[in-house]
């Protein structure tokens, strides 16, 4: 593989930014229109190629681990003498704060709640359907996205750094067809990495803006519609964007370390006071029935309706969120091998959602028991305040529901930020330091795509959400399939070399 220095071309960022504008005014004109399209591609793509997304992210899995254990797991994302850029416990530290975010507060009490209420399979509202209930939350957020993350971010990290190729998802598809990546085909997928991320960020966005105005209206009875939603994001638009753009980056700092600090804040709060034995009893018992299970529900089928909902969604949603979290996973690793990379990135951040999950969805249930049903009753109404239920059970509710707002605007903050970033690095060629500019730009952008969803969506804004990220995540998982194979490729062109360069020096 040759070296090949890009040239400036600014077709990725004029397509991309072309049809997100042409999508944000088709939305606005034909809102009725608009909803009924995105009900029939829902339905299309869930149970026309459900079965895909189920078996493509079992791929990955498989694609990651064998890599990880082969001889190509000791090549070096770097120069054969490169060394890490990070200590330990500094990328520990890092990676760890990627596990987590908006989606991971959102669905903490919620998802374990409505699985015991409607579960996949079987009775509602019996221990059974507890267990399974727990099972099917640590699936959903343990090994199987940040496998996906790892992949996306293997090929970010393995071409830049060793191969001195753009920070592209294309530069990934060297080995299949060269200098193309810099044609229309390259182009191509960067623009459906660009769509991939612009989708599956806004899902989050719109998640945890829902989540910020139903809460409002939970604790102060402050009203909660799409207008007030929309008004909310566009408030939380203008200060990201303006600390941006006006680099001001000890304040986007401080609201990243304010992040991790109330979080495990709250995690050690409900712990304490949510029933520690409960808990830890719910913790042990879920993680032996997610690694007991891991591989028949990886592949389950039973529940089509239900995993249109539910895997599926979770799915495609980790797929278009690939390039955002392994960009950062791949920029924080260089000097690293690709067996420390892949173990690290799969099961560290995997290992701190099972932690929170376990002490939220265990406190969650042990206080549903001791309040008679009322976090069951309030998330079956709306699930969106769930959180803001349970915490209402614990003590200081006055105090810990507006950090738990705090802690969400931190969330939708960071993630808006770093989305930002990614996309203006995806629209500039690989720059790894874009311009404001572009950056302010696809700040305003995802805001704006954001509401749109909600708007288009109304009362059903959340599968408007489901809806972008599947679609969007389509093409770009079939992307991934093939890059799976060119990673492979390149991997073994590697060693090859490494053995000619080796043979030679002998002689």
């Amino acid at each position: 593989m040759k070296n090949v220095k890009q040239s400036p071309n600014r077709t990725v960022l004029y397509v991309s930014a072309a049809i997100s504008l042409v999508f944000v005014l088709l939305s606005m004109l034909f809102t009725t229109k608009m909803n009924e399209v995105f009900g029939k591609v829902f339905s299309f793509l869930t149970n026309g190629f459900g079965w895909l997304y189920l078996l493509s992210v079992a791929i990955f899995i498989i694609v990651a681990a064998w890599i990880a254990i082969s001889p190509y797991g000791k090549i070096i994302l770097g120069k054969d003498d490169d060394k890490p850029e990070f200590s330990n416990f500094q990328w520990f530290s890092m990676l760890f704060g990627g596990g987590m975010g908006i989606g991971l507060v959102f669905w903490s009490v919620a998802e374990p709640i409505m699985h015991y209420s409607s579960p996949p399979f079987g009775d509602s509202a019996t221990p059974e359907a507890m267990r399974i209930a727990m099972q099917t939350t640590f699936f959903h957020w343990g090994i199987h996205p940040w496998v996906i993350f790892a992949i996306g971010g293997l090929a970010l990290a393995y071409f830049q750094f060793r191969k001195n190729l753009p920070f592209l998802i294309s530069s990934a598809f060297y080995p299949l067809i060269g200098d193309k990546i810099y044609g229309p085909v390259g182009k191509t997928i960067d623009i459906l990495a660009v769509f991939a991320t612009i989708f599956g960020v806004a899902t989050s966005l719109g998640l945890g803006s829902s989540q910020i105005a139903n809460g409002l209206e939970y604790i102060w009875g402050i009203k909660s519609t799409p207008l007030t939603i929309s008004l909310i994001i566009a408030v939380m638009t203008v200060i990201f964007t303006l600390a941006t753009v006006s680099g001001l980056h000890k304040a986007m700092q401080a609201a990243a370390n304010l992040k991790i600090w109330l979080s495990i804040a709250f995690m050690v709060f409900i712990f304490t006071f949510g029933g520690m034995v409960s808990i830890l009893n719910n913790i042990t018992g879920s993680i032996g029935d997610y690694l007991q299970n891991i591989v028949g529900q990886t592949f389950w089928m039973g529940n089509i309706s239900w995993l249109n909902g539910w895997t599926i969604f979770y799915w495609a949603w980790w797929i278009a969120w690939a390039p955002f979290v392994g960009q950062f996973v791949a920029r924080v690793s260089k000097g690293r091998s690709i067996r420390e990379f892949i173990f690290a990135v799969s099961l560290l951040p995997s290992g701190f959602s099972l932690i929170w999950l376990g002490i939220y969805g265990g406190a969650a249930f042990n206080l549903d028991a001791l309040s008679g049903g009322a976090i069951q009753a309030a998330t079956n109404n709306n699930y969106t305040t769930a959180l803001f239920a349970m915490l209402e059970q614990l003590p200081f509710y006055a105090i810990t529901a507006p950090l738990s707002i705090i802690l969400i605007v931190a969330c939708f903050i960071g993630a808006a930020n770093s989305a930002t970033y990614v996309l203006a690095m995806l629209t500039s060629g690989g720059n790894m330091n874009p311009s404001k500019q572009l950056k302010g730009g696809w700040g305003i952008a995802q805001g704006a795509i954001t509401i749109v969803l909600i708007l288009v969506g109304g009362t059903s804004a959340v599968q408007a959400l489901q809806t972008a990220s599947i679609a969007a995540a389509f093409p770009f998982m079939l992307i991934m399939l093939v890059m799976c194979y060119s990673i492979i490729k390149a991997l073994k062109q590697d060693v090859e070399e490494s053995k000619k360069i080796l043979e030679t020096q002998k002689k």
